[in-house]
Parts: C-alpha cells; structure tokens; sequence
C-alpha cells in the first residue's frame, strides 16, 4: 500500500460498570510517508483513543473493530492488521514499525535507569549487541535529535534532564529502530514556547530528512498551523473533516472546526479582558449609571531587589533562583509574570504566599515583610491570598468530594465547622463558576479537565481573598476549555475585584487578562509594563524570542514567525 497507516472504520468501545461506551466511532485515516497527520479535537473526542490503537497500546476492556492497516517498513516488508496481531507480533512490530512518544515523558521513563540504558532497551528487545555497541548507538541517537553534551549525558538520570531535554529522548527512544511511523502524543503540552518550538523544529527534520511518517495528536491549532502537512479532527469519537493544514485553517468546512479555531487564543486580539470590560459597561448602561474604569488600588505585594536562594546540600552552594526582582501588584490588577522554566516564576508565587523562604531584599505582602517572616505573625494574612495550582488532579484529595475540596479553606480558617455547615457557601461558589451544585457530590475523578479547573478556582476563592495567586492554570487544557476558563476568571475578577499574580508560559493568555506583565529569564527581571506595550512592542531580545516562539494557528504567518524565531536564536548566539 502506498499509506504507512491506513486506518478504516475503525470502532472502539469500553466495557464499563455503566455500560459500554464507543469511544471512537467508524474513524478512517491515511498518513503517508514523510507526512504529518494531525488529529485535533478536544478531550474525549477519542483522538488519542485512536493512536493507541496503532500500537495495541488499548486495554482488555476495549473491543475493536474494523482494520489498523501498518506498513512493514522493516526487512518483512507487506501490511500487518494491527488489531488481529498476536501479542509476540505487536512486540516486534512495536518500535521497528511505529513508535510512540508519549505526552509526559516524567512518567513514561523509569526514575531508577539511565537514559542510555533505557533507549537502549528496543534494541535489545529486537537484536543482541554488546554494551559498547549498545552505548555507540544510543550516542548517536542523541546526536540525532539534538541533546547538549550527549556524551555527558548518556549517564544521566531523567530527573537531571529538564524537561525538554527529556522529550529529546523520548523521541531518540522512537526513533532507535527507525520505525516509519512516530505516533507522537501531545509531545509539546507542558513546554515552554521556545522549548515547544525547538522539539517542532526537530520532529519537522525527522520528517524532511529521513521521511518519518508522523501521527500528531494535540488540541494546540498553533503547534498544527507549524508541523502538520494534512489534518484530520475529530468530535465524539467521530471524524467530522479532513483536509491539507492550509485547507482547514483557510477555509473549514464544518462548525464544529470554525469553533475550534475561533476559541484559539491570538497576540493582539486581547478579547478576554475586553469582553470582561464591555459586559460591565453594558450591564452599568443597563442599570442606568455611569461605568467608570477601574481605577488602581492599594499596592498589595511590593518587591524591592527580591532574591531567593535554595540552599546547597552535600556541600554545595544553593540555587539563586531569584535574583534582584522588583515588581509591585496593586488591587483590582492582574499581573501576569511570563517566562520559561526554571526562570523563577513559581518560585515568587509560592514566596508571596510563604510557602517559600525569601532570603533577600525586601518583599513585602498587605504590609508584611516575607524576609524573615514568621509563620505565627503571617498566618492571619493567609485568608486573604487563594491559590489556583497548576494541575488540580494532584492538588485535590481523590478520597474527597468536590463540595469537601472547596470546603477546606473555610475549615482550616474557622470560617464553618465542616463540610456539611460550609455546603451553602461551596454552592454559591460552584454556581459562581458556572458549575451545577450537584457536581459538589462528585469526587475529582469523575469532573473533566476544564470542571476540575473550576472547582480549582471555586476553591481558590472560598474566603474571598485580596490576591489570588493562579499557576499555569490551564496549560494542559483543551483550546476551548481553555477560552471558557479564562472568560470565567476575567468574569469574576473584573465582579469582585480581586488582584492576581496570573504566572504563565503562554504570552496569548497573558495578552488576554493581565494589565501589567513582568518577564522572567534566568531568575531576573528582564522588561516589564503594561501588557499591551510589552507584548506590542518588546524592547528586550528575550522577549522578542518568546513572541517569535509562540506558533499562531495560520499555516503562511507560523512559516514568517518561525523564520524570525530562527534568526532571534541565533542572534541571541542559541543554535
């Protein structure tokens, strides 16, 4: 067949305690060689579903029919069915013929191996080599994708790896056997936009240069408009249009793609805020007075030359993470403070709100220096600060329901005695975040991403705080998800008026809700001011890189905007 992949009808359906459930319903794909497919569409929309299928990846409660077509692009040669392979021909199929890299490369390598000795382990599964071979081939295999000092490395633990780094080896891991097909598994979700455009940049040469088939799974329409050659998207377990990227970007077809693409977030537009803004002029207008613009409050958290230090361990020096930071955070204001991993960003948050030490300067919240501080005379002022985290599965309790997670604050804080007395003030909020009271009865597990994203913030405004600290709220959130989640937070920010510290990689959200932005590299302050003069107008080559760096969901403009990222890395001297 011409196709490396050729998917037909293919039906997938889970044995639940419910009942079955059709996850992927009569869903037909092509790759090509040397092409990339990307298949969008929200969660559950059963895109990820389908790209297990390829390998067998699916587990016992699932029944399939219909055909997964896969070339044999090894020395067999032919077409195997994937679905009517036995196990010991899905193991020699898997990592010769299609390899998958998975979307959190923490948890898909073992903590206690080498990398070396875990890239290594698909050629030992298909052919016997000495360690020297082994050690030979895997070097090579870094070479390849692209990781610093790889004879450095070979030895590294994936804990010493940041975290694009370990998404190199993760695809050195794909590409050991050079399989014809990489099914590749929202690869860059969690990166930051340089370190995103950097793992794009290497998946397009593996397709340019060795003519790797790739099967992109993502819900980021940017990271489609920069890799893929055709797309496919999918709702409910069904495709519902196809097309080249050029075709779907320019001129889609079906509502539910238009709506797809309209709820991506673009530099410039602004719209969140400004909807927030016209929906109180219209509801003054209403009422029959004058809107007045919100004028700045009180400062609330004020930074003057912040550092802070982690300290060294088995003799070494600390960690400055911070570094001579100024900043401040006025009432009724979102600041949103941007920059890419290990810049510090987290780290001023969890300060501001005492969870970590600061060891210099002076940074001061409601009036209360944190150098220094102690918990006693601080934790008084706690009520006022709530925290949206990052990742709300792991910051609930699995063995609580979500009316007892957004109940905690007020428990902890003497304002209701437990649960059940704090019920009708979790209702207002659940209501405030636009989620029904019954969800209160459901435990965190049976809430969706974006649901569990609002609980996360019902909670964070429980004991209606002066500053709400909210980090990388909705990174790993559907496109769509994410516009609704970000027009509920300016909703209610603009409504009560709190302030929030809003930290981010992603400078279209930024652009979207913050009035004043601060940008971080290497723990300091590098530009700062208000948001759209920042953002519009970047005096800094750092921020003109991260600008360049975020891709846009247009096919031509992300061809213009990489060529830029390009030209800024290398005058920044980055290769």
């Amino acid at each position: 067949m011409n196709q490396v992949l050729d998917i037909q009808n293919l039906e997938v359906t889970f044995s639940t305690d419910r009942g079955p459930v059709k996850a992927v319903d009569g869903v037909s794909l092509q790759v090509a060689p040397g092409r990339v497919l990307a298949v969008v569409g929200e969660s559950g929309s059963g895109k990820t579903v389908s790209a297990r299928t390829v390998l067998g990846l699916l587990p016992e409660t699932a029944a399939t029919n219909g055909a997964v077509l896969l070339a044999n692009t090894t020395e067999r040669g032919g077409v195997s069915d994937v679905i009517t392979l036995s196990k010991d021909e899905l193991r020699k199929a898997r990592g010769r013929d299609v390899a998958m890299v998975f979307q959190e490369p923490s948890t898909a390598m073992n903590p206690v191996f080498p990398i070396w000795w875990q890239i290594a382990e698909g050629l030992r599964a298909h052919g016997k080599y000495t360690k020297k071979e082994l050690r030979a081939k895997v070097l090579e295999m870094l070479k390849l994708v692209g990781l610093p000092d790889p004879e450095a490395r070979l030895d590294y633990y994936p804990h010493q790896l940041s975290g694009g780094q370990k998404q190199r080896v993760m695809i050195a891991m794909a590409l050991a056997l050079r399989p014809g097909l990489i099914v590749a598994d929202e690869p860059t979700t969690a990166l930051d936009v340089t370190v995103q455009a950097e793992i794009l940049d290497l998946l397009r040469r593996l397709r340019d240069e060795l003519g790797t088939a790739i099967l992109l799974i993502t819900h980021n329409m940017g990271v489609v408009a920069d890799l893929a050659d055709d797309v496919a998207v999918m709702y409910q377990g069904k495709v519902v249009e196809t097309g080249s990227v050029e075709q779907i970007f320019k001129h889609p077809q079906e509502d539910y793609t238009k709506t797809l693409l309209g709820a991506v977030l673009k530099l410039g537009d602004g719209r969140i805020r400004a909807a927030s803004v016209h929906e109180a002029e219209a509801a003054a207008h209403a009422a029959g007075i004058a809107h007045e613009p919100k004028p700045k409050g009180e400062v609330l958290v004020a930074a003057r030359g912040l550092e802070i230090q982690y300290p060294g361990r088995l003799g070494r020096p600390g960690f400055k993470a911070v570094r001579g930071v100024d900043f401040e955070i006025r009432g009724g204001e979102v600041y949103g403070l941007v920059g890419e991993s290990g810049s510090g960003k987290s780290t001023i948050g969890r300060a501001i709100a005492g969870l970590t030490e600061a060891t210099g300067g002076s940074l001061q919240v409601f009036g209360h220096e944190m150098v220094g501080f102690k918990e006693k005379a601080f934790k008084p002022l706690r009520k006022d600060i709530g925290f949206v985290f990052q990742d709300p599965a792991s910051s609930f309790n699995p063995l609580l329901t979500i009316a007892e997670n957004v109940a905690e604050p007020l428990i902890v804080h003497g304002k209701a005695k437990d649960a059940s007395a704090a019920r009708a003030r979790v209702d207002e909020l659940l209501e405030a975040v636009q989620l029904p009271r019954s969800y209160g009865d459901r435990f965190p597990h049976e809430l969706s991403g974006g649901q569990r994203q609002r609980a996360s913030l019902a909670r964070g405004l429980a004991l209606d705080p002066k500053l709400l600290i909210a980090d990388e709220p909705t990174s790993a959130l559907d496109v769509s998800v994410q516009a609704r989640v970000l027009e509920l937070f300016a909703e209610l920010q603009h409504e009560l008026g709190f302030a929030s510290l809003f930290i981010t990689h992603d400078l279209a959200v930024v652009d979207a809700l913050a009035d004043t932005v601060g940008v971080l590299f290497h723990g300091e302050l590098v530009e700062a001011g208000p948001a759209q003069q920042v953002l519009s107008d970047p005096q800094e080559l750092y921020t003109q890189r991260l600008l360049a760096s975020l891709p846009v969901p247009d096919p031509a403009e992300q061809a213009e905007r990489r060529e830029l990222a390009r030209k800024l890395r290398a005058a920044a001297g980055i290769n």
